[in-house]
Parts: C-alpha cells; sequence; structure tokens
C-alpha cells in the first residue's frame, strides 16, 4: 500500500514561526519544549495560526495467539474483550481522561478473539478472531497484513473526515507487549532479551522465560523486511496502528504517539517512511523497560514521564492539555509590541 508523506521542511514558514514565538511577551526560550511543540504543529498545518479541531483517540483491540498458552502473559486472553466491554461502558481510565480532556474516543475490533455481535459504539474492522500463534507460524498472512494495514489507514481517514486535524492511537491486546518487543527487536536491532519487561504484571521469573520464548521466536523467523517483522510478530490491533498513523501523517494530521505499543507501531512506520516522525508528539516514557531504549533509537523525548504502563491510549489523553498549551499561547499571547512591553534590544 502508498502512503505519500511529505516532510514538513519549509524554511521560511519556520522562521516566521520562530520569529513570532519569540517576540512574546517572555524570555527567549522560557516556555522550553511548548515553544518546540508550537513550531512543529505550525509547521505540521503550514500556517503560524494553528489550531487543534475535534482531538480523538482511536483504541484498536486484537488477540494475540501466544496468548492462548499463557506463558509469556499474567492474564488470559479473556481479558482483551472484557475490556472492550469496559471501554463501551465508559468505565476504564482512557474514558475517564478522554472525557476530562474532551477527546473524542473510538474503539476498533480489530480482531479480538470474541463475537461482538454488532454492538453499538463499536467499530468493526475484525481481520480474524486473533492472530495465529508465532511460535509456530507467522502471526498472520501477507493478506491479513495488508487488510489490516489498510483497514487502519480506512479508520483515520474516516476521523480526519469527521473534521479532526489530531488524533492519537491506543490499543488493548492481551500478550500484545511480547509482539511490541519482538518488533522493538527487529527495527531497533537489539536483542530481544533487553527488549522484553514486565508486561502486565509479570515476576522476574516469569520475565526470564518470557524472554527465552520470545528469543527462540525470533530466530525460527528471522524477518528481513519491515512488512515481514510485522506480519510475522504484530497483532492486528499494532499493523492498523501502523497504517493509521502512516495514513493520519499523509493527512498533515498531529499525531500523538502513546506507549510501548503504540510506539512499535511507529517503529513499523517509520521504517517504511521516516518522514512520519515530523508529524509525531510523542506523549510520554512508558513504564516498559524496552521505551526508552525506542525513543533514544528515533531520538525523541517524551512530554512526561508519570510511570505509566496502562496503555490504551491513556499517556496520549494525559499528555493532550500540554499540547494545546502550546498553541493557546502561540495563538493568543501578547507580543512586547502588541503589549507595549520592552523588549530589551
Amino acid at each position: 500500500m502508498d502512503f505519500k508523506i511529505k516532510s514538513v521542511s519549509n524554511k521560511n514558514l519556520a522562521e516566521a514561526l520562530q520569529s513570532k514565538i519569540d517576540q512574546k511577551t517572555k524570555p527567549i526560550g522560557a516556555l522550553g519544549t511548548l515553544e518546540k511543540i508550537a513550531l512543529q504543529i505550525g509547521l505540521i498545518q503550514g500556517t503560524d495560526r494553528p489550531i487543534l479541531k475535534n482531538p480523538t483517540i482511536a483504541v484498536f483491540a486484537g488477540d494475540h495467539g501466544i496468548a492462548k498458552k499463557g506463558e509469556v502473559n499474567p492474564y488470559p486472553q479473556e481479558v482483551t474483550a472484557q475490556m472492550v466491554y469496559n471501554f463501551l461502558n465508559k468505565g476504564a481510565a482512557i474514558n475517564v481522561f478522554c472525557t476530562q480532556n474532551n477527546i473524542d474516543l473510538h474503539i476498533i475490533d480489530a480482531g479480538v478473539n470474541h463475537n461482538f455481535n454488532g454492538i453499538s459504539d463499536l467499530i468493526d474492522a475484525k481481520i480474524d478472531y486473533g492472530t495465529q500463534n508465532y511460535q509456530e507460524v507467522p502471526a498472520m498472512t501477507k493478506v491479513q497484513y495488508e487488510n489490516a494495514l489498510k483497514k487502519g489507514g480506512d479508520i483515520a481517514k474516516q476521523i480526519f473526515h469527521n473534521d479532526c486535524n489530531s488524533i492519537g492511537f491506543g490499543e488493548m491486546g492481551i500478550g500484545n507487549t511480547s509482539a511490541a518487543s519482538l518488533l522493538m527487536s527487529y527495527f531497533t536491532d537489539t536483542p530481544v532479551a533487553e527488549c522484553v519487561g514486565a508486561g502486565t504484571g509479570l515476576q522476574p521469573e516469569s520475565i526470564t522465560i518470557k524472554q527465552q520464548i520470545l528469543s527462540e521466536v525470533y530466530h525460527k523467523h528471522n524477518p528481513t523486511s519491515p512488512q515481514e517483522a510485522l506480519s510475522c510478530f504484530g497483532g492486528f490491533e499494532i499493523v492498523m496502528i501502523t497504517g493509521a498513523i502512516l495514513k493520519a501523517a499523509g493527512l498533515k494530521m498531529t499525531i500523538v504517539i502513546d506507549g510501548f505499543i503504540v510506539t512499535a507501531a511507529l517503529l513499523g512506520a517509520h521504517a517504511m517512511h521516516p518522514e512520519v516522525l515530523d508529524y509525531c508528539i510523542f506523549a510520554h516514557t512508558s513504564g516498559e523497560q524496552g521505551h526508552q531504549k525506542m525513543l533514544a533509537y528515533i531520538g525523541k523525548t517524551p512530554l512526561v514521564n508519570l510511570g505509566m504502563r496502562l496503555g490504551e491510549g491513556t499517556g496520549a489523553a494525559i499528555a493532550y492539555p500540554i499540547i494545546k498549551s502550546a498553541v493557546a499561547f502561540l495563538n493568543n499571547m501578547a507580543s512586547f509590541e502588541s503589549a507595549g512591553v520592552s523588549d530589551g534590544n
């Protein structure tokens, strides 16, 4: 699938934005990271008066074949479907934070091992009832991979056409930290054991077992391309997020990247189209140990570090008010000239 993504580089606009930022009634650089965000969003939107419209978080849910055995996950696979119902009943953390910050929330069945029978408010994009166990075969076929990538892109496009220009992503899927660890290993060329963490709460001895199992999986498949890595190790929810990130960047949306799983999906998008990073703001540092190494690999610093490792897009929802503040100061703060304040020159 072809995703057309252009760099946001624009020397004249960058200079105009920086001048506008520097002329606000404050010392140069005094708003720190907010100034960098304001500059970035201005470049994304191609204007010195950017606006954020109808911020949205899309949570993709999918199951993983390996989770049926319970060797790498402390919670049973059934929890994925149970949490989807919790999202729909507005009982999860992501519901609370989206409501608090006036963020639209969409829940997508990318491939949960459960029949939701057309329940309202759930977007049905199901590829299959979970992936295959990659201990035995690739997680998905090439056709399933391509369908998941396309469906993710289509969902991002639909959200864009709902007059949204700021999108974040979340996920739910028992076993998906294992998939993300394998993808991290491939995309960052890091040994699998250094990519594996506690996930949803494994004890140290179980982490060691998880490291051994996933190292064996990696060497069994040994993928040779980003597409092959995503189809061998990814979940349907992860591949859909990859497709959604690529499409959102092509549509010049501001993309808020959540934690470990979503960053794994981003690494796939980045490997295919490096320009995608121009559109991404990194919300937080996950408590999952591999996330900091992922961020170091792409040279990005997230907005906050609260020790969170919940997923669901909660980091993106928590960080959104900071992003909103960056746009607000750029558009509404007085300049030295308009306020009649001496700029010290």
